[in-house]
């Protein structure tokens, strides 16, 4: 049987509509999921029966995206599915994928690129695949984590603790990448855009020898200023997760100044460049990337920071087709080969 990429993608539209249409309806209290607690496969509720076929879309989606890619650049690219233990406590596997380029040289070490996505509940998209094949083109491997928080890949990952087991995810996600027998593990460098620059730059912070380079494109910075502009609900959803009990910033301060980037710069040894845009209305650029590059310039960081003005596709202008988009990327790759030379 031959598929196209025009059907998969509508195949994909299709999922992503029905998604959508579930959870819109899904109005009832939300079924919790937990790995200890699995989604009931035997619901007779509206919210479960809703809560499970939002689950299974989800794992469609990710087949399709997964044959999507490798329509368009499996000539090139390898992807590999991946399962890498976290380091935290509770022990889960954490879904992933390599990209290596399709032929590799036996003995040959190639740098290696952690690459961050971002979101609640997103995963790897298509809007993804021309940085991936890049980077691959460019004579790196890649490792992409799809964290816990992250959608495609069961109940348990969907769980999020916003900011702790998706950190001690990309943090493991890193260790798996350099203890691959083609990595070099002291040429290895870190991405992440919006949430998943939040994650790299705490691993910079809490792996200072780790990474021989990093980029920042739009990272989430300071959770208390995140918490300050987001809608009720969604300042509840994340007050909700695990690691903040229930409360919110005024009674729990603490533990958001714990996730934030923002207040432990002092802390990061890695050169890092900070791409960002005025506009951005997702995490703007005044609380959260000035703020970090005032920091890293008080500090003494090695370190580049360029704003664009009001780019084309505002928080997510980096996956744009545009001169400031080109800009950024043509950027990101100097600034690894500088420090990474593949």
């Amino acid at each position: 049987m031959k598929f196209s990429i025009v059907g998969i993608q509508g195949s994909l539209r299709c999922l992503l509509a029905l998604a959508g249409a579930v959870a819109a309806i899904a109005q009832q209290p939300a079924v919790e999921v937990s790995p200890e607690n699995h989604l009931d496969r035997e619901a007779k509720d509206t919210a479960g029966q809703l809560a499970l076929m939002l689950q299974e879309v989800y794992l469609l989606k990710t087949e399709v995206i997964i044959t999507n890619f490798r329509l368009e650049y499996g000539d090139r690219v390898r992807m590999k599915r991946v399962l890498f233990p976290t380091n935290a406590p509770e022990r889960e596997a954490i879904p992933g994928y390599l990209f290596t380029p399709k032929d590799m040289p036996a003995g040959k070490k190639y740098p290696g690129l952690v690459v961050v996505h971002g979101g609640n509940h997103t995963q790897l998209s298509a809007s993804w695949f021309p940085l991936i094949e890049e980077a691959v083109r460019h004579g790196y491997v890649v490792i992409f984590p799809e964290y816990r928080g992250s959608s495609g890949h069961g109940e348990s990952i969907y769980q999020n603790n916003y900011g702790v087991s998706d950190f001690a995810d990309v943090r493991s996600s890193a260790a798996y990448l350099a203890a691959q027998p083609f990595v070099d593990p002291d040429r290895m460098g870190i991405f992440g855009h919006s949430r998943g620059g939040m994650l790299s730059m705490r691993t910079l912070q809490e792996e200072p020898k780790r990474f021989k380079a990093a980029v920042d494109v739009a990272g989430l910075k300071d959770m208390v200023a995140f918490m300050s502009y987001k809608t009720d609900a969604r300042r509840q959803q994340i007050a909700d997760d695990p690691h903040y009990g229930g409360k919110l910033p005024n009674r729990n301060l603490a533990a958001y100044i714990e996730v934030s980037p923002a207040f432990f710069v002092e802390k990061i040894e890695t050169p890092v460049l900070v791409l960002s845009t005025t506009g951005d209305t997702v995490v703007p650029y005044q609380l959260h990337n000035k703020r970090f590059v005032e920091a890293l310039k008080a500090y003494g960081k090695t370190h580049e920071a360029v704003l664009y003005d009001n780019a084309i596709g505002d928080h997510s202008f980096i996956f744009s087709d545009n001169p400031d988009a080109h800009d950024a990327r043509r950027r990101i790759f100097e600034w690894f080969g500088k420090y990474l030379k593949p």
